[in-house]
């Protein structure tokens, strides 16, 4: 005998669930499959979009989609308008349109039409779904497509002409700016680096003490200072007068301050 083997190749898909509610869709239509499949032949098969829409007089219409950047000389427009009555029921707002695939609509224009069923098409505004149904006893289909948005809608002006802009800066806001950061620099300066060490004390004015008390002062003081690390000024100026001083002379007045040690009263 003659053995044939068939390689059939497949691949892994999740399975997603639209969320959609047909009762709150705004517009409905009914007509049976083969009034739409004779309509959408005289489009090319090349066509993407197609778009479906409510003209004068009640008419049903399906246009090829041109785009906005497509010059309307250059550009070749099917458009074929069904009359009210091909239709079993006709709900639609008026001038509503959605653009959708046009791939999609075939495929499923043969299934319905090979089941002999009426397709009902239920949409809203441009943007949101449009969901194809085929209702029987023993079947029920449900095909939702997405639909383009139209930027010049209604539902979408308010999104556009809604964003705030922040009003522009004032000349003088850098100005100002540079005034502030160059005051900042100058206040640091004058006070100096603060000390990782030492915290920022302010040197407390001399007083009079005995000869051993102001030796131990002197000591640790110079113990402070060992200290490894980068002191404030203050700090140091406060060491540095305090090792001058005479060890047994009056102290300094607490405003005045002694840069030199008294000469000899010999001289």
């Amino acid at each position: 005998g003659v053995t044939k083997t068939h390689n059939l190749a497949f691949q892994e898909c999740e399975e997603l669930q639209a969320v959609f509610d047909t009762q709150h869709c705004s517009s409905r239509l009914c007509a049976p499959a083969r009034v739409l499949a004779e309509a959408v032949v005289h489009f090319p098969l090349t066509l993407a979009e197609v778009t479906l829409g409510t003209g004068p007089g009640g008419k049903i219409s399906l246009r090829n989609y041109v785009e906005d950047e497509a010059e309307p000389s250059k550009t070749m427009v099917t458009e074929l308008c069904l009359a009210e009555d091909e239709f079993q029921s006709v709900a639609v707002s008026p001038g509503s349109h959605i653009t959708f695939c046009l791939k999609e609509f075939r495929g499923l224009l043969t299934f319905a039409e090979a089941s002999n069923l009426p397709l009902t098409i239920h949409f809203d505004e441009p943007g949101r779904p449009v969901i194809f149904t085929l209702d029987d006893t023993v079947l029920e289909v449900h095909l939702v497509l997405a639909t383009l948005s139209d930027l010049e809608s209604p539902s979408q002006a308010p999104l556009t002409n809604g964003v705030s802009h922040l009003p522009a800066p004032p000349d003088d806001f850098a100005d100002d700016l540079e005034s502030y950061m160059a005051a900042l620099e100058t206040s640091t300066c004058e006070e100096g680096p603060s000390s990782p060490t030492f915290p920022l004390r302010t040197p407390q004015p001399a007083q009079s003490h005995p000869e051993g008390e102001e030796e131990e002062d002197d000591d640790e003081e110079d113990e402070e200072g060992a200290v490894p690390g980068t002191p404030p000024h203050k700090k140091f100026r406060s060491l540095f007068f305090g090792l001058v001083s005479p060890l047994g002379g009056p102290g300094p007045a607490p405003t005045q301050e002694v840069l030199a040690e008294d000469s000899d009263g010999e001289c």
